[in-house]
């Protein structure tokens, strides 16, 4: 018996190797993969090959190891169902539905401290978005949303639009997003952005509208280093960007010359492997893995996932989210 593993083994090169059926030690379970996600930002650099290989692949997560260099299994979107457990494993884990934050793969062994029971009312393909969330709550608690905000977010693609979902939900004064898809852009609205705009000049005087001018908060999490320049822009004094995107290895040009400087705009990262020093005294991973959860039930975000591919199409998966953006935001393996 073989399971099947994806791999990126060159740019713009996947490959769905044979690999041996995976069988439990004494204190783990094994997986069959029902369902995985396809992390459209980061598996697409990682794709393209502009994911920087001298960094760990992801140092929070066991199941990654090694870094981005070639060839790589990677993803960490997977849910399935445990058939089969170890001698010093409770039987009671059997048939259980699970979410792990491991590659794409059919099969796969893993302790059940790592695994995450999926809520009876959570469907697998709604689950495979746990990490979407997550990465979402980690960009409202490192923006501090306040009451009666003007918020900007650039770039409405799997990420961007969860976060558009959970900002919808707080009490804002005025929620903008942008995005060159207008399928995206209606999106955005249904999920609750009180407008959706197209990137371009007319999107940064549209967000600077207003008394004060410019956004209070502003995230840039489009992927388009251009994107920030906007971003920047679009911010009134004494605002703040979020910068959510990773840029790999594509170069950043700013215009910090006109009004950056004077109008004291503080641009931040955010990133779901840590938490921000300042909130670890509260907040922990597992707390705000829950929260993920608790939003994920409340939230209709199965529109999001707009292709289901089987594995063993993979590579048309990855070149459907390169050539057809107005078409696919997210895409589904099966198995």
């Amino acid at each position: 018996m073989t399971a099947r593993r994806l791999r990126f083994t060159a740019p713009r090169t996947v490959d769905v190797e044979r690999i041996p059926d995976p069988t439990p030690g004494p204190e783990e379970v094994r997986v069959e993969t029902t369902r995985s996600a396809i992390s459209s930002g980061t598996e697409r650099l990682v794709y393209r090959g502009e994911a920087p290989d001298d960094l760990p692949a992801d140092p929070a997560l066991e199941s990654m190891d090694g870094d981005l260099s070639f060839p790589l299994a990677y993803g960490y979107a997977a849910v399935g169902e445990v058939d089969a457990v170890g001698e010093d494993v409770d039987p009671e884990w059997l048939g259980r539905r699970v979410f792990a934050f491991e590659p794409h793969t059919s099969a796969f062994t893993a302790d059940p401290s790592a695994l995450e029971p999926v809520p009876p009312a959570v469907s697998d393909a709604q689950a495979t978005l746990l990490p979407t969330v997550e990465t979402a709550v980690t960009f409202l608690l490192d923006g501090h949303p306040r009451v009666g905000e003007r918020v900007g977010v650039f770039g409405q693609g799997m990420v961007g639009l969860a976060t558009t979902a959970l900002l919808a939900a707080s009490p804002l004064g005025e929620l903008v997003t942008v995005d060159a898809c207008a399928a995206r852009r209606t999106l955005s609205e249904r999920l609750g952005a009180d407008a959706s705009i197209e990137s371009g000049e007319e999107a940064v005087d549209r967000l600077r509208a207003g008394d004060p001018a410019g956004r209070d908060l502003t995230y840039e999490l489009s992927g388009a280093p251009a994107a920030l320049d906007d971003a920047i822009a679009a911010t009134g004094y004494d605002g703040r960007v979020v910068v959510g995107s990773w840029y790999g290895t594509k170069p950043v040009e700013l215009d910090l010359g006109g009004t950056f400087h004077r109008d004291r705009i503080d641009v931040s990262s955010s990133q779901v492997s840590t938490i921000d020093p300042a909130l670890r005294g509260r907040w922990s991973p597992s707390r705000r893995l829950d929260v993920a959860w608790e939003w994920l039930e409340r939230l209709d975000l199965e529109p999001l996932l707009t292709h289901r591919v089987d594995l063993s199409a993979a590579g048309e998966a990855y070149e459907l989210l390169e050539s057809s953006p107005n078409e696919a935001v997210g895409v589904l393996f099966t198995y």
